[in-house]
């Protein structure tokens, strides 16, 4: 399998991009997003999302021309219009947004409307974590789980992530779908042609399934259950009523290349620890944790792993498969 090192990687899928009609800035920010999710071992949401996008820039499901702008305002709230484009520059925009007013007012709650797939949450939090902020960040998906005591898909897998901030050492970033595992791993199996296993989905007659393409065409199975349909509920709930985005149910699939613009939402709340207790004291409060956390052999915070697989790509390169590296340079032109 060929290995490539991130910069060319990360040109090769703006290049991609472009090609099939993003402009320079949404090509860009959403070539960052996939190779940050390319070189942490989240291969679902990395690379081979390329093929997928340059479909729907193609088609006319994502607006390749859009610019992301303020549509409304007041005090540490405001909702941003991604124009119907790829998600990734709307939600950057969103996020400086969010940081800016939090300084201002302490407390802030940016949402993302008409928008797409936002990829990895924890990606979007990375400048929150960074400016000392700590970081909420909600999306809705085209339907893919019932809700509670249901059986067709009405809901999302609905990611979510958050980052806390440490006066000594990296951020505490917390990054989750609320189905049993992302949706990507079954696409990713189909293609693979690998079965997966029991608990992950559901086919479309609502029996469980070991094959990924009668999962894609049933529905995903909630993490915990009843608990996490209802979290998946909430967040639905919270990016689409306050924002005007469609509901999962009212957006194509993104695995099919026809179909809606998806018309998504996602919201960005972000918390200046210094408005509360202070500084100083979430910074006593965080650390006490983490250090009781520790203390016990075999924990692993989270994204240790994931920054651990970052920092191994950064310096050798990502091995991607020689399919997925010719259909790149192919759609690169």
């Amino acid at each position: 399998m060929p290995r490539l090192r991130l910069d060319p990687l990360r040109d090769l899928a703006r290049r991609a991009l472009a090609r099939a009609g993003a402009g320079a800035a949404m090509a860009s920010a959403t070539a960052n997003a996939l190779v940050y999710a390319e070189a942490r071992g989240l291969a679902s949401h990395g690379v081979t999302r390329v093929a997928q996008y340059a479909a729907h820039l193609s088609n006319g499901r994502a607006d390749g021309k859009a610019q992301p702008h303020i549509v409304a305002s007041r005090g540490g709230a405001a909702l941003i219009s991604a124009g119907n484009g790829l998600a990734y520059a709307a939600c950057a925009l969103a996020v400086s947004e969010a940081i800016a007013r939090a300084r201002e007012f302490g407390v802030s709650m940016v949402s993302v409307t008409d928008s797409h797939h936002y990829g990895v949450a924890g990606f979007h939090l990375v400048p929150v974590g960074e400016a000392g902020m700590v970081g909420i960040a909600l999306s809705n998906s085209p339907a893919a789980m019932a809700v509670a005591g249901g059986k067709r898909p009405l809901l999302g897998t609905n990611p979510i992530a958050a980052v806390f901030p440490r006066a000594r050492g990296a951020p505490l970033l917390i990054d989750m779908s609320l189905s049993e595992v992302a949706r990507g791993k079954l696409m990713i199996a189909a293609k693979e042609g690998r079965p997966i296993p029991l608990g992950w989905a559901l086919d479309a007659g609502g029996h469980p399934t070991t094959d990924p393409r009668a999962g894609l065409e049933g529905s995903m199975l909630a993490m915990g259950g009843t608990k996490g349909a209802m979290l998946a509920l909430l967040v639905e709930l919270l990016v689409t009523t306050l924002s005007g985005a469609a509901f999962g149910f009212e957006a194509s699939s993104f695995f099919v290349d026809e179909g809606n613009r998806p018309r998504l939402g996602q919201a960005f709340l972000v918390i200046d620890p210094g408005a509360l207790a202070g500084r100083a004291v979430y910074d006593e409060r965080i650390d006490t944790l983490i250090a009781a956390m520790t203390a016990e052999a075999g924990v692993r915070l989270p994204g240790e792993r994931r920054e651990a697989l970052a920092e191994k790509a950064e310096a050798d390169g990502i091995e991607i498969s020689s399919q997925l590296h010719e259909q790149l340079i192919a759609l690169a032109g």
